[in-house]
């Protein structure tokens, strides 16, 4: 009888959404405005922001809307995103183009208008992990009657990724053909090539105390409806010649701090910054693996849930496989390596040649080009 009713409230619910969807839908398009939504954060992710600087240095007339809201954990939280979510149907509604990094319901949910065209960025180069559609059913996936119910991942147009090595799983996570699939890579991989030394000299500034020592950042994925043990990192602590950077993922709430000088809790840097300052990255599932990758970072892989990670989300590559050297359960196997070992690059470049895209550098400047060009078409 629950899910009966809950069926029948959802489906009310649907109705009334696409009901005001086709009032709003009177109101005109407006030529050159692009709405940009997103649900990692209540902030404008840096792959919006370097896009919409980047358009506006080509055409001033560009407007460009930013919907971002973090669904949250609490009704509080709930009630805020869903009033973001019914803004962005009028935007919607009057846009040309609709740039995603994640799944937004109303683009799926509603039936648009021919003018709208939908660009799926996602927020990863890569789908290391399985999600979207591929981890419907599973443990830290969506139930399979609401990923129906809000008809998941449908209406992109086009769907940027890295490597084509990952357009299979891109095709899987979304539901979609391989020719709507566009290999640019992120914005954010410019960003990190060109801001790297920045970044690490001002880290150095902020945090003379690593000067000398080995830099290491820790910064694992996020796991829905499961425990996280990044609280172990602390088997590391004692090694005066190595310091650790925790960077929790901004999905995850269970916090844990550590009470030594050897660890830094960088919590007003961005990850991505991070990175650029490390000499090491220690990650588990997390495409961060892949932004390390184009810099050419050393890289170990501590996967302690590795079994469990597979039954409860999947991942579409074979770690221990592929990355054999450097994936381990015990962190005590990876902070020696890091103190005694040279780091062995073999494995590594074939990793790369493999899951990097061509042409690196070049994101930003293809994937403004394909908004303007949709935005000075006239679709039929």
């Amino acid at each position: 009888m629950k899910r009966i009713i809950i069926g029948a409230l959802l489906a009310l619910l649907k109705a009334l959404l696409s009901l005001l969807y086709s009032i709003l839908k009177i109101f005109p398009v407006q030529g050159k405005k692009v709405v940009f939504c997103s649900r990692q954060s209540n902030e404008i992710p840096l792959d919006f922001i370097l896009l919409q600087n980047s358009l506006k240095e080509k055409d001033e007339e560009i407007r460009c809307i930013n919907m971002c809201r973090h669904i949250g954990y609490n009704f509080l939280d709930y009630l805020k995103f869903s009033i973001v979510m019914l803004k962005s149907m009028y935007h919607l509604a009057t846009s040309k183009v609709c740039v995603l990094d994640s799944y937004w319901p109303p683009v799926s949910l509603l039936k648009h208008k021919k003018e709208l065209a939908v660009i799926q960025m996602w927020h990863a180069i890569g789908k290391i992990k399985q999600s979207g559609l591929q981890s419907v059913g599973k443990k830290s996936g969506r139930k399979a009657e609401y990923a129906d119910f809000f008809n998941m991942h449908k209406n992109y147009e086009y769907i940027i990724a890295g490597s084509k090595s990952w357009n299979k799983f891109y095709c899987q996570s979304f539901g979609t053909t391989e020719d709507k699939i566009l290999n640019y890579g992120l914005p954010r991989i410019d960003y990190l090539i060109q801001n790297e030394k920045k970044n690490r000299d001002k880290f150095f500034e902020e945090h003379p105390q690593a000067r000398g020592k080995k830099v290491v950042l820790y910064a694992p994925t996020f796991r829905r409806n499961m425990q996280s043990r990044w609280f172990d990192i602390s088997k590391a602590a004692g090694h005066q010649n190595l310091v650790i950077i925790v960077k929790n993922h901004p999905g995850q709430h269970d916090q844990y701090r550590i009470d030594d000088d050897n660890f830094i809790y960088a919590d007003n840097w961005k990850t991505l910054d991070l990175l650029c300052a490390c000499d090491y990255l220690i990650t588990d599932y997390s495409a961060i693996a892949l932004e390390a990758a184009a810099l050419n970072k050393p890289t170990y892989y501590w996967i302690y849930d590795y079994e469990e990670y597979l039954l409860n989300n999947g991942l579409n590559i074979d770690l221990k496989k592929e990355l054999a050297p450097y994936a381990f359960e015990d962190i005590n196997i990876i902070t020696d390596k890091i103190l005694k070992e040279k780091y062995t690059y073999d494995k590594y470049n074939e990793y790369r040649a493999k899951y990097l895209f061509d042409n690196i550098g070049q994101s930003t400047l293809k994937i403004c080009t394909l908004i303007i060009s949709l935005l000075g078409e006239e679709k039929k």
